[in-house]
């Protein structure tokens, strides 16, 4: 294909400055966002055995409930009955929701003893999983918006610049895309290497990163669209549910049973199983009853689950996000289904799953590599010294990405030790993120990008091995470390170790480079002696 000269050097801007302006905020949210994908077995590995209560069989739960009724009346206002085997079988919120991001959560949890008698405790809510969709989300920035956190608006107009650069890239690479596309061509040069791997995974995973932009943009201004599609949709509403209900106030004994609850999910939404119920507002006027229902081989509103909302009295569906013959969502429904869907890669199962973690690390690959070919670009070859805005970008493209790397990682190692102290573990949390982002972004620009690269990639294979270390201890008795006790636990631990070894052969690629690399390139320096003054080390 002929594209002129100059039209391309167009789009090659385009895309360099695109691409420079986000990439760091992308970075963290497409990193953090490729670990949320396992974001039940984090929570599960994050806490303790003894956690959740002893689930209970099917057929006792409607006894559970009433129980629960009876002794905490409060709870007809928000309690959920839940069927997964590795959570309480009832819980309710003491403090807290479960809308937003939220540090001071505190959950009831109850369950039934051998005797048949109700048995409850109070607990926080441990929030790990939270933490790392929440730099997913905002990248970390801090702050709010109206309703939601800043740094959601900020990533959606990151997502936009994203898009941009996906196209300029492609049209870009047009004319030279068959020949170099496989092309990792090491014998001309680290450069000429960076930019065919960068080539590489960008042209492979493109259609993910096109759904991925799209979905960003639409999640982050969703109110914006849906105050738009109002205009031209009417008062009728968006998703379904537009039969109006009699205001009622209903007696609790009236409720029908979680049996009858199951045969009414059957019917309606075939091939899905019931996760939880969650009960609202039962003495109310408007009662109801949020059920997640699963299907791997469907698409999914949420990232593990679809729902359905029900009158919890008269079983009558409200509204739901199931897409077969009998869901009656309407047809914008089914277009938001369709991009939370495709955003969380609720489809296809643990393979889904998988594959949208790799393309997730493959993503936060591009965005790095992206920034080092722009500062290869910009070097001066014919001079040892650098411009101060190349060693700038150097050092945060370095504090940032690594800097994000080591503070979740951090927060994984500290997790079991957290638990043992008597605080509120989620702001522990966020402490440990944040100071060891922060810590490495001024220890990037204190010591310059070279050098930090190097121990940074080495504290990073630190902390990753602190997480099966620490899990080690727990066969020592009465530490209050626990061991690993399901197949997702031991999937946590065998990932931190991959990441530590990829970090280390990292680290040893890095060291070479910067101690036997060119000398005129910001990524090199001479090995630190102590004779050497602290300004040289930039």
């Amino acid at each position: 294909m002929k594209i002129k000269s100059d039209v391309l050097r167009t789009y090659q801007t385009i895309h360099t400055w695109t691409g420079i302006t986000a990439g760091l905020l992308l970075f963290i949210g497409f990193f953090a966002g490729s670990l949320t994908m396992f974001s039940n077995a984090i929570d599960d590995w994050a806490t303790p055995p003894d956690y959740q209560l002893q689930q209970i069989r099917p057929e006792l739960h409607n006894e559970l409930l009433n129980q629960v009724f009876a002794d905490y009346p409060e709870t007809v206002k928000n309690v959920t009955i839940s069927y997964e085997s590795n959570s309480s079988p009832i819980y309710w919120y003491g403090s807290g929701s479960a809308r937003g991001f939220s540090l001071d959560d505190k959950m009831w949890h109850g369950t039934l003893d051998e005797n048949g008698q109700l048995v409850t405790e109070l607990k926080h809510v441990n929030e790990l999983s939270m933490l790392v969709d929440y730099l997913h989300r905002s990248a970390g920035i801090v702050g709010e918006i109206g309703h939601d956190q800043a740094g959601v608006y900020i990533l959606g107009i990151a997502a936009f610049l994203y898009f941009i650069a996906l196209m300029s890239g492609l049209i870009f690479l047009l004319p030279s895309l068959v020949k170099s596309f496989f092309a990792l061509r090491k014998e001309k040069g680290a450069n000429r290497f960076w930019l065919d791997s960068h080539n590489l995974v960008g042209i492979a995973s493109l259609p993910f990163h096109i759904i991925i932009a799209i979905t960003v943009v639409v999640f982050s201004f969703h109110d914006l669209f849906y105050s738009g599609l109002s205009q031209v949709y009417g008062n009728k509403p968006l998703f379904g549910g537009e039969d109006k209900h009699h205001e009622v106030r209903y007696e609790l004994e009236d409720l029908p049973t979680l049996n009858e609850i199951h045969a009414k999910v059957a019917q309606y939404a075939p091939g899905f199983s019931i996760l939880s119920i969650n009960f609202r507002g039962l003495t109310g006027e408007h009662p109801s009853a949020s059920i997640s229902i699963v299907n791997d081989k469907s698409f999914m509103r949420g990232p593990h689950n679809d729902f359905l909302f029900m009158n919890p009295y008269t079983l009558e569906i409200d509204t739901s996000s199931v897409t077969n013959g009998n869901g009656q969502q309407g047809i914008w429904g089914a277009v938001v289904t369709t991009f939370f869907g495709l955003h969380f890669g609720s489809y296809g199962g643990e393979l889904g799953r998988w594959l949208y973690f790799i393309m997730g690390l493959g993503g936060a690959f591009l965005f790095y590599s992206g920034n080092l070919i722009w500062l290869e670009k910009r070097r001066k070859k014919q001079s040892t010294e650098q411009s101060k805005s190349s060693h700038f970008m150097a050092n945060l493209t370095v504090g940032v990405c690594l800097g994000c790397a080591i503070g979740i990682a951090g927060a994984f190692a500290a997790s079991k030790w957290l638990m043992l102290g008597d605080w509120n573990i989620n702001v522990a949390y966020m402490w440990v993120y944040y100071a060891l982002f922060l810590t490495s972004i001024l220890t990037a620009f204190k010591f310059g990008a070279a050098r930090f690269s190097i121990f940074g990639f080495y504290g990073l294979a630190a902390l990753c091995l602190m997480i099966p270390i620490t899990s080690l201890i727990g066969f020592i008795p009465q530490t209050g470390i626990w061991l690993p006790t399901s197949a997702s636990d031991y999937g946590v631990e065998i990932g931190s170790i991959g990441f530590a070894i990829a970090s280390m052969l990292a680290a040893k690629k890095v060291k070479k480079r910067v101690y036997e690399g060119e000398k005129n390139s910001i990524w090199y320096c001479s090995k630190y002696t102590s004779e050497q003054p602290s300004a040289s080390l930039a």
